[in-house]
């Protein structure tokens, strides 16, 4: 899979709302998974989307989730770019590139869905985040 470059919205507790909504408006595959599914089931998070993906006929893709508790949910702060792919040494070199004169907020490291998961704000304020898919075996 060549790497993609797609929005990534946050919301405030209704992302599978919006989610439905935005497959009503586009069509296409709606992919949800919750913070339960990944072992927060008696966190307070766990009915919360964790990640939400919606591929479209047009060849669209729009991701989110919710904001989980212990992060501030920030109205008008709420979009990140998400650069998302296999090629491993592609996504890390972006990854160190975007760290220049920004700040990590998450490092670039395997998370507890198998992939590798980063989050950065780049010196001009703009927040990334960069998922690198483990092979499927």
């Amino acid at each position: 899979m060549a790497s993609r470059l797609n929005p990534y919205v946050s919301y405030n507790g209704n992302a599978r709302q919006a989610f439905e909504f935005y497959q009503g408006v586009f069509g296409g595959e709606l992919a949800i998974n919750t913070f339960g599914e990944f072992g927060a089931s008696e966190a307070a998070d766990a009915d919360k989307i964790m990640h939400a993906m919606l591929e479209t006929p047009q060849g669209y893709t729009l991701m989110g989730s919710d904001t989980p508790s212990y992060l501030e949910f920030k109205a008008g702060n709420t979009m990140s770019v998400s650069l998302s792919g296999d090629d491993s040494a592609e996504l890390h070199g972006f990854f160190e590139k975007l760290s220049e004169g920004g700040t990590v907020t998450t490092p670039l490291e395997k998370q507890m869905w198998g992939d590798e998961f980063g989050m950065v704000t780049d010196q001009f304020g703009v927040d990334w985040m960069v998922n690198i898919s483990q092979p499927q075996g």
